[in-house]
């Protein structure tokens, strides 16, 4: 009972952070409306962090890394990758669109693009902007990095690495930092190998970190995979990296 009523507080205030704290940005891909959410220090001079939620769109995993990354000194900007109209409500739903944006991988590096712009709006300096995705956006991240997108360095937490074998690998400028479950099933071995060898010949400033006992999502608090240890864990990581690229 007491827990319940704990949960049901933090729920609440937890809540009216994210309505204090994250503003709402409509912008555009053509004739569809994105919708992402920008810390409340947009305007300042400040180095900018991207986010990339996971395949069912912004969540709170992505709020709650967005407002940890406002107290650290970032201008941080949630992606809408999906648009108005197009958020899954399912695992099912969520595995056909997040699918789409794997195999086109050119129209996720455009929504990322567009994304980036946005946090250069809301303030951020040009020229310290990096990229953190979770799932599905640890997928972008990998993507923003060879798209050869602007930015400095991308995070890859729980991603996915596999890329279309018939893809040149190519030199990649960003640095990267792949946050990696130990026990993911959705990872085989040699999607693991080929990313290696990928960062490699493009002679990339690369290190994967790999968690013990974690299966995919470790570090949602919502899912049964979390490993609160692990987590905290890989979010230290990603503060030190981001510190050192960006500050």
């Amino acid at each position: 009972m007491i827990r319940s009523i704990l949960a049901t507080i933090f729920f609440m205030s937890t809540t009216l952070t994210f309505s204090q704290t994250l503003k709402k940005v409509s912008y555009q891909d053509g004739a569809q409306k994105l919708s992402g959410l920008v810390t409340s220090n947009a305007g300042k001079k400040l180095p900018g962090v991207l986010i990339l939620p996971a395949w069912k769109g912004i969540d709170d995993e992505a709020r709650n890394a967005a407002l940890d990354l406002e107290k650290q000194g970032y201008i941080a900007f949630i992606a809408d990758i999906y648009g108005e109209g197009n958020i899954p409500t399912d695992n099912a739903s969520a595995a056909k669109v997040a699918g789409y944006y794997k195999q086109d991988f050119k129209a996720y590096q455009k929504r990322i693009s567009l994304a980036l712009e946005q946090l250069k709006k809301s303030g951020a300096n040009p020229e310290k902007i990096a990229v953190i995705g979770y799932c599905f956006g640890g997928s972008g991240a990998l993507e923003a990095a060879r798209g050869k997108l602007p930015i400095v360095g991308v995070v890859s937490i729980h991603g996915g690495l596999a890329k279309d074998p018939a893809r040149m690998n190519e030199p990649l400028s960003a640095k990267i930092l792949v946050e990696h479950p130990a026990d993911d099933a959705s990872v085989k071995p040699e999607d693991y190998a080929q990313l290696v060898k990928e960062m490699n010949d493009g002679k990339a400033d690369w290190q994967i970190i790999t968690y013990s006992n974690s299966k995919h999502t470790f570090t949602n608090p919502k899912s049964p995979d979390y490993n609160a240890v692990m987590a905290k864990r890989a979010w230290n990581h990603t503060m030190m990296f981001l510190k050192e690229i960006l500050k």
